[in-house]
């Protein structure tokens, strides 16, 4: 059985229900998923799982949010070399750089990103949940 770990930030609950999306889609294909917010997420934890669904919506001028979630990618980034990884996150403004720039972070870092990033514009669509669904299973 695969082991999933899902880290999320979410300011207004629209990355939150993407998270639950992801996790969902993770276990209908039967992994086993923990879930986990950036303060309690590390480098040494990235060894313990087969895949990790990161999830942070754009922050300020289209970042990653800035107090907890950038300085443990930070701290992460350099574990995920040859790891399993996809990214997805909510936005209102701007056109996706952040996740352009994320995608080209976890690339130059050497992880294997299984799709492409799944953004949503404010809250989640129906179509949108159904693409973090599809990210999760992705994983598995």
């Amino acid at each position: 059985m695969s082991k999933i770990a899902v880290v999320f930030w979410s300011g207004t609950g629209n990355t939150a229900a993407m998270a639950v999306a992801v996790e969902a889609g993770a276990k209908d294909s039967g992994a086993e998923v923990s879930v986990f917010g950036p303060d309690e997420f590390t480098a040494d934890k990235v060894s313990e799982f087969d895949a990790i669904a990161f999830g942070c919506p754009a922050m300020g001028a289209e970042v990653l949010e800035e107090t907890s979630y950038e300085p443990m990618f930070a701290d992460v980034e350099g574990s995920l070399s040859g790891k399993k990884i996809a990214l997805f996150g909510s936005y209102g403004w701007g056109d996706g750089q952040w996740m352009r720039e994320w995608e080209d972070r976890c690339n130059a870092a050497g992880a294997n990103l299984v799709c492409d990033g799944v953004m949503a514009n404010n809250a989640p669509s129906d179509d949108d949940l159904e693409e973090c669904r599809n990210l999760g299973a992705a994983l598995v």
